[in-house]
């Protein structure tokens, strides 16, 4: 498996020379920094991306005995909410109350702000409740609005939106900026719309934020279509609309679509910024589309932008995902900031390549750098536990996330709890986990329990699982094509024909089974039995000799990856690693062919399928046979 050890950091040279820059000029023992000084060297720290160092400075100013005013906390609020620390920004609420600064609107923004983007929204309502000047102001409204949206409680931030209108409260082209990206569901496609309406009665479409916002919107609503035609229709395109649209398809799994547009956009003259860059990365990473990649860092490398933080938590997840973990690793230690989405990134890469313990080893690190967990680190690291087999590491992080992190588990953290019983063999403590469960259980709980009942071949309870499951997700063909392979591994026909019945009756089609390799920039993709390569014939030799060469034979039908596979040791250097990208799970019979082959070839294959990767070599798989 390609990997190296993950470093960590103290202050480097690096940091210190950026830090020392900003310290304030003294003489004898006299120190020439006034409070307007101090924040003006906040800004210029913070406007790079320097969110450490700005805290860092902070502490030097108060040692300096120099006193914080109302234009230095927005700041340092900021910086404390990007790196999700939410115990130096109650730390800094403190020295705002203690410098009667709570008052000042701007201030009682960021603390709201910072507390939204820390997962306390309950607490960044109490700070609005308790001050009647907040009540009353559009900045403050605005920040609570977009802090539910963030906390994914869309209805009570339109809630709000309404009690605005209902006292009075002015809305602005920020309002719509903060409520807009809740709207994200394709059962909300109407709701859409409406807004749409409200925000052209309102005049406020002509603001580009907000006609860039509504782009996004109807990509997320499921309507692409709808929001190639408003981008169609504006006149003058401008950066932030091309990202708007770029980053609605990267979001939204049109990642193909997203790089013909950035590609577009490039011939028209216009020079992309970190957030176009992100779309471009994150499309990248969904295609397995590495040669891209390399292009987009090399151009990063040579901009202006190459220490930002999110352009960097994106090359993490482009390089995890597309099988070079050792340079995603690599960035990750050249980071001079690093904030949860960076650890995040990190440790769901390798959780993904199946190494679980170091994964969890960056989880301990995160937890000790003082940086606070929240959802989406948590599933990353379940993820990665369940991959791995670690059932009692993983099921100690899901006690520890309400009872020491305050982090409410949803859905998505149970899902992830059931695979890990599951693949463990503990289907019953699995079962009793969906019992107990404080909502009730979505597609992905069900999902995780058909899974495992089809790992441990458990019909009865694999059929239970089916029946809740296609109540919720009628349409998803892969529980149909889980039960009816449970039903071919246990030899029961009838069974395979009643699956197939029922997708018969529904117009439900299987998906058919590719994979592909990517080669000097172009993806070579095969479909199972394929034969339409310009080097069919020596694809089909390739296969010949292998399976003389270990004993197996191809079959009439030819998978995909076995055919990919092939193909790649025909134009690769020997010694080479070896990737492939699947649509679909790979079958046992291809695992074991895959394992043989990795052995008498003396190479490295790294297959990614919809969920992980399994990395062969000298005969054996990185999944240990559990996947």
């Amino acid at each position: 498996m390609q990997k190296a050890p993950p470093k960590t950091h103290a202050m480097t040279k690096q940091s210190f020379t950026l830090l020392s820059r900003h310290l304030p000029f003294t003489v004898g023992n006299t120190t020439y920094a006034t409070s307007a000084s101090w924040n003006t060297h906040f800004r210029e720290l913070t406007k790079h991306g320097n969110y450490q160092q700005s805290l860092i400075l902070y502490r030097h100013m108060l040692r300096s005995g120099s006193t914080p005013d109302a234009f230095t906390f927005p700041v340092l609020l900021k910086s404390c909410a990007l790196l999700s620390l939410p115990i130096s920004g109650t730390q800094l609420h403190c020295h705002v109350i203690k410098t009667g600064c709570h008052s000042e609107p701007f201030v009682q923004t960021g603390l709201i702000s910072l507390y939204s983007k820390c997962w306390l929204i309950e607490d960044a309502h109490q700070l609005f409740d308790e001050s009647p000047h907040s009540q009353k102001l559009t900045v403050c409204y605005n920040a609570l609005v977009a802090g539910y949206t963030r906390n994914d409680r869309f209805v009570t931030g339109f809630e709000l939106f309404c009690r605005m209108q209902l006292l009075g409260v002015r809305v602005d082209a920020v309002t719509m900026l903060g409520l807009i990206p809740g709207c994200n569901d394709p059962g909300r496609l109407m709701f859409a719309e409406s807004l749409h309406g409200f925000v052209a009665k309102c005049g406020l479409d002509n603001d580009l934020c907000v006609a860039n916002c509504l782009l996004t919107m109807y990509v997320r609503c499921g309507s692409k279509e709808l929001a190639r035609k408003f981008f169609d229709s504006v006149p003058v395109k401008e950066l932030g609309t091309w990202n708007a649209m770029i980053n609605g398809y990267a979001q939204n799994g049109y990642a193909t679509e997203a790089l013909e547009l950035y590609r577009e956009m490039e011939s028209s003259g216009l020079d992309p910024n970190p957030i176009t860059l992100v779309g471009v990365l994150s499309s990248c990473a969904h295609l397995g589309a590495q040669t891209i990649g390399v292009d987009v860092e090399k151009k990063i490398q040579n901009s202006s932008f190459k220490q930002n933080i999110f352009v960097n938590n994106a090359l993490i997840n482009m390089y995890a995902r597309c099988g070079n973990l050792t340079k995603a690793q690599e960035i990750f230690d050249s980071m001079v900031e690093k904030n949860l989405v960076s650890w995040t990134a990190i440790i769901g890469g390798y959780g993904m390549h199946g190494d679980g313990e170091t994964a969890v080893q960056l989880f301990n690190e995160m937890i000790q750098a003082s940086i606070r967990p929240d959802g989406p680190v948590f599933v990353s690291v379940l993820s990665a536990c369940s991959h791995a087999g670690l059932t009692d590491i993983g099921l100690g992080y899901f006690d520890s996330m309400k009872m020491e992190y305050g982090v409410k588990p949803g859905p998505e953290h149970y899902s992830c709890v059931v695979d890990l019983l599951g693949r463990a063999g503990r289907l019953d403590d699995a079962q009793m986990i969906i019992n107990k469960m404080p909502m009730e259980p979505d597609g992905a709980v069900w999902g995780a329990l058909l899974g495992a009942c089809k790992i441990h071949k458990k019909v009865d309870l694999a059929e239970y699982a089916f029946d809740r499951v296609i109540k919720l997700e009628p349409t998803n063909i892969g529980y149909y094509v889980l039960l009816s392979n449970l039903y071919t591994e246990v030899n029961d026909t009838e069974g395979v024909l009643r699956v197939r019945v029922m997708m018969r009756e529904k117009g439900l089609r299987k998906d058919p089974g590719y994979s592909y390799v990517e080669h000097k920039g172009r993806t070579h993709l095969f479909v199972a039995g394929d034969h339409n390569h310009p080097q069919t014939d020596e694809i089909y030799a390739m296969l010949s000799r292998l399976g003389d060469l270990i004993d197996v034979s191809s079959g009439d039908m030819v998978h995909s990856e076995r055919l990919a596979i092939a193909f790649a040791l025909l134009i690769t250097e020997v010694g080479q690693d070896i990737l492939v990208i699947k649509n679909l799970r790979v079958c046992g019979d291809c695992h074991v062919f895959i394992k043989l082959v990795s052995k008498v070839v003396d190479r490295r294959f790294i297959i990614r399928d919809p969920t992980r990767f399994h990395h062969f070599k000298d005969g054996v798989c990185s999944c240990k046979d559990y996947w």
